[in-house]
């Protein structure tokens, strides 16, 4: 099982795909934690009875730009989110990963993999970084949300130095797309390629 994870717009959705086009099956726990939070589920119940029906769509759902605007100005509200959500994905992931066991490499790409503690999980972890602007750049363009929206966010984020420190593998994505799928095909064949496991049990970890 390998793990995908950088700062907020490094791109590592991208270098999730392009491990999917080499054989990989892939799990996005952003996925996970959206549909944790649909109406009815534990997750939606205990985020309405913290958070307040304030933060609800017109057609009961959760309005995640109003929560997204409370928790990123607030710590202690996104620690009470985090602890809410959290514990529920990677529970759901640890299920979706046990019944895929044996077949194939798993890759997770979450955000968050070295925070929550689930790197430990992991067969091997890979970092992806950009530079700060073009992180930006990115999220203003596909999220449309402002430059001091994205910068919250990031520092809500361990900071990339300290992810660097728990990496297997490291992916510069500053460059081109080429260049990057260059980079995922070397660590691809170096992990042993078409789901042959890395082996992070001789690996000491953090």
């Amino acid at each position: 099982m390998i793990g995908v994870t950088g700062s907020f717009g490094s791109g590592k959705s991208t270098v999730t795909d392009m491990l999917r086009s080499l054989g990989a099956h892939t799990i996005d726990a952003d996925m996970i934690c959206r549909k944790l939070m649909l109406p009815g589920k534990k997750v939606y119940r205990d985020i309405i009875k913290r958070f307040g029906k304030e933060i609800l769509n017109k057609n009961k759902t959760i309005d995640r730009v109003k929560l997204a605007g409370e928790v990123f100005n607030d710590a202690s509200k996104l620690r009470l989110l985090n602890s809410l959500v959290h514990p529920e994905a990677i529970k759901e992931i640890s299920d979706i990963a046990q019944r895929r066991k044996g077949k194939g490499t798993l890759v997770i790409d979450g955000a968050l993999l070295i925070e929550t503690g689930f790197y430990k999980k992991l067969d091997a972890l890979i970092v992806v970084r950009a530079g700060a602007e073009d992180q930006i750049r990115r999220l203003i363009s596909v999220k449309g949300i402002t430059r001091e929206e994205i910068v919250k966010r990031l520092r809500s984020q361990a900071p990339l130095k300290k992810k660097l420190a728990f990496a297997d593998f490291v992916i510069d994505n500053s460059g081109s797309k080429k260049e990057t799928r260059t980079q995922v095909k070397n660590i691809w064949e170096k992990l042993g390629g078409s789901g042959v496991p890395y082996g992070r049990k001789s690996k000491t970890r953090h």
